[in-house]
């Protein structure tokens, strides 16, 4: 387990994002304390005023890591806006400035699946730009598909197309929840996609396909830490909790996945 790191995702925060948004001073906190050694906030709850060196200065002074920055666009057209690339860019130059920190791309779903071959060789296309711009900066990127019901990378053929086509210099970021959502097994699918996992989240969903705590859900976690271990694994696990008590309480939430990964993964 000593090349594998865990991290604390901000989406708990995000839940109530009016109440959180710009307040990386309170992630970066709760998250050290609750015992992570890095943190992946999501742009949108950096607040209007961040920079590459303000990030990291705050991380910095509570002695953790950012393990992903996590960047998220609609990308329905075949290539990207104006405003998709002038924001890609400026998350490249941030994370750019930050030793070992990669960029973790994310989809935001729309509202159905039509058209639905056209919009996954459209987002492939815009990530592959992205992802190139990114290394000639220096900075590795990931891809990360999600499930609600207007996703278009949800599904085991989705996943297949998915990494038939995306290059090979993009990294692969299965969310566990996810990727039960979309009617398949985690560690079946770790298995056959091993080679391009890089970076991964861990969140929970219960047998109703509700969002649960961590440990209090479907997904076998500890087989599947048991496995990258195993393979050499050396990425980040960033542990993410939306469900209904993270919403309420997301310090809480950081403070209890903190817990489990102390008590039971580690």
């Amino acid at each position: 387990m000593t090349d594998i790191r865990f991290g604390c995702q901000t989406y708990s925060w995000q839940m109530t994002i009016d109440t959180y948004r710009g307040r990386l001073d309170h992630m970066a906190a709760t998250a050290a304390n609750a015992g992570f050694a890095g943190l992946e906030p999501e742009i949108v709850m950096l607040g209007n005023d961040w920079s590459g060196a303000t990030l990291t200065s705050t991380l910095d002074r509570y002695g953790i890591a950012l393990a992903a920055l996590c960047f998220v666009q609609p990308w329905s057209g075949a290539v990207e806006t104006d405003e998709e690339a002038r924001a890609a860019d400026s998350a490249i130059a941030a994370v750019a400035g930050i030793p070992g920190a990669i960029l973790n791309l994310c989809q935001l779903p729309g509202t159905d699946r039509n058209d639905l071959a056209e919009r996954q060789m459209h987002a492939i296309a815009c990530v592959a730009a992205i992802a190139e711009r990114a290394a000639d900066r220096g900075v590795h990127c990931t891809f990360h598909p999600n499930s609600p019901a207007g996703s278009v990378f949800r599904t085991a053929d989705d996943y297949d197309l998915l990494l038939d086509r995306l290059p090979d210099h993009i990294g692969f970021t299965p969310d566990l929840g996810h990727v039960v959502n979309g009617g398949m097994d985690p560690l079946e699918l770790l298995m056959k996609y091993r080679d391009r996992v890089d970076h991964i989240h861990y969140k929970d969903i219960d047998v109703g396909g509700e969002w649960a705590e961590t440990g209090a859900g479907t997904v076998d976690f500890v087989a599947v830490t048991d496995y990258l271990s195993r393979t050499g694994y050396h990425g980040w696990i960033v542990m993410e909790d939306e469900s209904s008590r993270a919403e309420r309480d997301p310090d809480g939430a950081a403070a209890r996945n903190g817990d489990y990964v102390r008590t039971v993964l580690q």
